[in-house]
């Protein structure tokens, strides 16, 4: 199928690895040409050589840190007018809300919140001028199932969720789209250090911890990054431009719940 985004520009955000890197390798398999940003330099040079090697089109590396004004606007210089925007930023550190302050609760909704409101007030106006844009936020199942250990995260990114449900049914007339995936436990470093920490506070291995939560989960694995990305790239396309304001939920049916 072709989805019929083949020479657009694309910003994906903390794209070095894990889920945003996913998701800016099936982008670019469409034919788009992406700007990957991260702020640690070496993993993105490399993702950015891989990326481009293996899909031949154009993928731009920016060294940022999105979750700043001074980020966002680097990422901009490079493409000030994205056709598509993935918003993605790291998870805040697990732990118990007791033992967070003010400034730890400023810097989750900073990550997970402000910098994805700041990057769609930057870019949605011109996607609207140009009747196209696809904008996703990568956010988190949690946003549907509360994880205890996850509380800074569970509160930004449901407030994300939120302005979205608004803002959304306001573009949309105009073929931009903003959408929400929700990824469950997939197999990356931030799944990885959510398993240790739960692990710590239960007094268990994290091989028990592990094993309990693959017996638990309906498809008995982690989801893999490839089938996050595909699911992006489709959300992106030319078709899906009668899908706004939706959280697609990515978990493998560990959501019990009906809606």
């Amino acid at each position: 199928m072709d989805f019929g985004i083949k020479g657009k520009k694309a910003i994906v955000c903390a794209a070095s690895k894990g889920l945003g890197r996913a998701c800016a390798r099936s982008l670019a398999l469409e034919g788009v040409d992406v700007v990957i940003s991260a702020r640690t330099e070496g993993p993105l040079m490399e993702t950015a050589d891989a990326l481009q090697k293996e899909t031949g089109v154009t993928i731009t590396p920016v060294v940022a840190d999105v979750t700043t004004d001074e980020g966002r606007a680097a990422v901009l210089a490079v493409c000030p007018n994205p056709d598509i925007v993935v918003n993605n930023a790291g998870g805040p550190p697990p732990g118990d809300f007791r033992d967070w302050d003010r400034d730890d609760w400023i810097k989750a909704l900073d990550a997970n919140m402000l910098s994805a409101i700041f990057m769609i007030k930057a870019t949605v106006d011109t996607m609207i001028d140009r009747k196209f844009g696809r904008i996703v936020n990568i956010t988190s199942g949690a946003v549907k199932a509360p994880i205890d250990v996850l509380g800074l995260s569970n509160g930004a990114r449901s407030g994300l969720t939120g302005f979205i449900a608004g803002l959304s049914r306001k573009t949309v007339a105009s073929n931009v789209t903003i959408n929400n995936i929700l990824p469950g436990p997939f197999d990356t470093d931030r799944l990885t250090t959510t398993l240790q920490a739960a692990a710590k506070n239960r007094g268990l291995s994290v091989e028990d911890v592990t094993a309990e939560r693959l017996a638990t989960n309906p498809a008995g694995r982690f989801g893999q990054p490839g089938e996050f990305g595909d699911l992006c790239a489709y959300v992106c396309s030319a078709q899906a431009g009668y899908l706004t304001g939706q959280n697609f939920l990515i978990d493998g049916g560990a959501y019990p719940g009906t809606f």
